[in-house]
């Protein structure tokens, strides 16, 4: 890594700027909508992970040889982890705020998903991604030029909030012999 004057290594990650109280009261109205449904979106979104980006099921131990959509949306430990991931977007949400409360949340997810579970980083990328698209389908009506834009900008902080989390730990890229 590069150092700047001061001392400190640079950021290879530029931190996004923060959310524009406009942005702030677009996702939290836009999300109010989504959270209503949290179940079946959190469902849909896992589902479209899964099937766009197979290689994400390794981490998966209970549905990784799942290959059909059906099968998957039948999962009991699927819908579990679809409730789990919509409920920590909806604690960032009403926190949006806070930004201890949020930067708590992201190191715990950090932290779990780095050390416990050793996903790369970039499955989050990759995540934010299939949520806007989902979210994009399912709420046409909601999810406008404008809200996709503020919700790009909250995923790509939350991205680059779960990346220092693994730079922090030490997170190294395991090679497939490790796996």
């Amino acid at each position: 890594m590069e150092r700047v004057q001061d001392g400190r290594e640079a950021d290879p990650l530029e931190r996004p700027s923060p959310l524009t109280d406009r942005e702030t009261a677009t996702i939290q109205d836009t999300w109010a909508k989504v959270y209503q449904n949290c179940d079946d979106v959190g469902v849909a979104i896992l589902i479209r992970l899964f099937v766009n980006f197979p290689s994400s099921k390794q981490y998966f131990s209970q549905f990784k040889h799942m290959e059909e959509p059906e099968e998957m949306e039948k999962s009991t430990q699927l819908r579990k982890h679809a409730r789990r991931v919509m409920n920590a977007i909806n604690t960032l949400v009403e926190n949006i705020n806070d930004s201890d409360k949020m930067a708590s949340v992201l190191k715990l997810v950090g932290k779990a998903h780095a050390l416990r579970h050793k996903v790369e980083p970039v499955y989050f990328k990759i995540l934010s991604g299939v949520i806007l698209e989902v979210l994009g389908e399912e709420f046409p009506e909601v999810v406008t030029p404008e809200v996709a834009a503020a919700w790009t900008k909250l995923l790509a902080a939350i991205c680059w909030h779960i990346t220092a989390v693994y730079e922090e730990v030490g997170w190294t890229k395991l090679s497939s012999s490790d796996m």
